[in-house]
Order: C-alpha cells, then structure tokens, then sequence
C-alpha cells in the first residue's frame, strides 16, 4: 500500500530519454505486483503457460526492461528481504482483501459478468516465492543487476540512492522519501501510452520525479516532520493511519507542533488507535536495516539464457522474444554509438 501523500508533493514530468546513462534502483516487488494485476486477459484472468503457471510477470518484466534498456537506462531490481514485524499486520489485511475479492470474483463468474470478473480478479493477484525466483532468473539473464535487501526493498533502494549509487527509486507511493531517498522517480513502470477505464481512448503516460529537497522546502518542513506526517497519514507499519487524517491535514498538525512529536501523536490521538508507540514506526523509517554488501554490474544479454526461460519453460511466442532481443541490441548499440559522438 504505502504511504499516500504524493498530493501534496510537487512532481516533474520528464522523458524516458533523459535518463539515459542514469542508474535506476527498482523497487522490484512493486513492479511485479504492477505486472500481474494490469497484464491480464478480457476476463481479468492472468496469462498463463501450457501447464496454468502465471506468466503475467515475466511478460510485463521482459517488455518493460526491453524498452527502458533501449534508452540506455541502468536498472538494478532490489528484492524484500525480512518484513519488519510491524509489517504482518498489513500483509494480514492484504491477504483478506484478497479472500474477499476471489469470492466476488467467483460469483460474477457464475453470473459471466466479464467486467465485474476483470475488477475483481486483479485484486486476487499473488506474487508467489516461485514467482519472484523467475523473475530474478529472467532479470539477470537479461544483464541486469539485482540486490537482495536485508528488509524493505525501498528501504535498500533508499539508501542506494542517498550514497550516490543510483540516480533515483523507482516506485509508485512516496516510502522512498520517508527512507530518506533525494529521488522518487514514478511511473516508470507505466510510462506510454494506456487505455482509459471503460473508453476506447487512450491517454498519456509520463515518468515523473520527484525532489526530497525541493519538497521539504515547498512544505516548510525537515525530514522527521516528513516522516511524521506519513505516519499519521498511514504507512505499512501503521495500516490506515489516524482517522480523517489526510496529507493536508498531517501538514497542518505537523507545523502546528513543530518539532514535539509527542504532543503531535497525542493530539492526533494515536493510542486510540494503535497499541504500540509511534517511536516503533519512527525509529523503522529512520534505521531499517540496510545493506552494502552488494556491486552492480551491467553484463550482456544471455540470449540462450532467456529463450530458455521464455520459450521453453513457458511457450512465449519465439518470433516475439527474437524480436525483443534484436530491439535491445540495436537500442543499445545506438546508444553506444551516440555516446562516442558525444565523446569526441
């Protein structure tokens, strides 16, 4: 879910292009979970191989990386590790929303209501182990990078960031910034073109970034009052955050109390809500476990390696990957050749 405040944040669109050259830390199972809800069949199903496997995750994760690498961007997926113990709570109310949505799902199947069967199938998706081990296998044979953090994904991808090792992270909600990440870079993952909701039209679809700095000056705050202010918003350490708190109301208590957090939450009534202190969620977002045991290295595409996995393992079309895989080394070798352009 993450925290919800990226509407009192101020984004800048930009073009995929300028990114060339630039390292990209992605939030890897945010993409995934993209990949497997919104890449489905008419009926909300997911695409499947010969023998039923899901195979949504590595269409959306082939493609995507296929045209982020033609603009010579550097990606590095960064995996969860361990989920912070503050953390099950959400992933209990994820997995009941998911209960609940395959109930729904199976009666508007008896009743062949396609679009309600499309809403709610989505809802059901599961990024299962198996699921994220291909996924790593797919990514690495494609020369990418990856980094198993020791925690929370953003977290690592954070810290990467703020030690000069990535340009920005890659994500949708603004948990990156909380971590204390100078770069959000949004919609990477569906930068083009998509179709409108129930319309024949299609609309736009930009990267945006986001600045830490240029942030907390707009808002007239530092970091822990940012920090503060996701928390009483909600977080995936506090699911659903203090209610009728919203990001411009949190703006409003947070500068009201300057700096005293403990008058905050107390006004703001966190105990009524949560039985653990406020300092637990604070103290996650400002010293989560992060690690430096890791090198990225960009390396060529093992095209043996992904024909295996794709065609092989999981029948996608060979005319398709073959045509991929050729788009990737022209994009790159164009790259190259305006890199040496550049350099003299």
């Amino acid at each position: 879910m993450g925290v919800n405040i990226t509407e009192i944040v101020s984004a800048k669109e930009i073009s995929l292009d300028s990114l060339s050259g630039k390292v990209i830390a992605v939030d890897a199972h945010l993409f995934l979970y993209q990949f497997i809800t919104t890449i489905r069949q008419r009926d909300g199903s997911p695409l499947t191989d010969s023998k039923g496997r899901v195979t949504s995750h590595l269409s959306g994760i082939f493609s995507r990386n296929a045209n982020l690498m033609q603009k010579g961007i550097r990606l590095a997926y960064i995996f969860d590790g361990k989920p912070p113990e503050l953390k099950l709570k959400e992933r209990e109310r994820r997995k009941s929303l998911k209960a609940s949505a395959a109930i729904k799902y199976d009666e508007a199947k008896a009743q062949e209501n396609i679009d309600e069967m499309r809403k709610y199938a989505a809802r059901t998706a599961r990024l299962t182990s198996e699921m994220v081990s291909e996924s790593k296998r797919l990514i690495v044979a494609m020369g990418i990078p990856i980094v198993d953090a020791p925690s929370e994904g953003e977290a690592q991808a954070s810290h990467m960031v703020k030690q000069e090792k990535a340009f920005a992270v890659a994500s949708q909600d603004a948990d990156s910034l909380l971590f204390g990440s100078t770069r959000l870079l949004r919609n990477l993952s569906l930068a083009g073109k998509r179709k409108k909701a129930n319309k024949l039209a299609f609309e736009a679809i930009n990267p945006e970034i986001v600045s830490l700095s240029d942030t907390l000056n707009n808002l007239g705050i530092d970091q822990d009052q940012l920090i503060a202010l996701g928390i009483l918003v909600g977080t995936d350490f506090n699911m659903g955050g203090i209610k009728g708190i919203g990001p411009h109301k949190a703006l409003k208590l947070v500068k009201e109390h300057d700096r005293n957090f403990d008058k905050l939450f107390e006004a703001a009534g966190w105990k009524e809500y949560f039985d653990y202190p406020w300092q637990d969620v604070f103290r996650l977002f400002k010293n989560i476990p992060v690690t430096d045991d890791y090198s990225l290295s960009w390396e060529e595409v093992d095209r043996k390696e992904v024909y295996k996995i794709l065609v092989e393992e999981h029948d996608f079309s060979p005319e398709r990957v073959d045509i991929t895989l050729d788009r990737i080394s022209l994009g790159q070798s164009s790259q190259a050749q305006r890199g040496l352009r550049d350099f003299f």
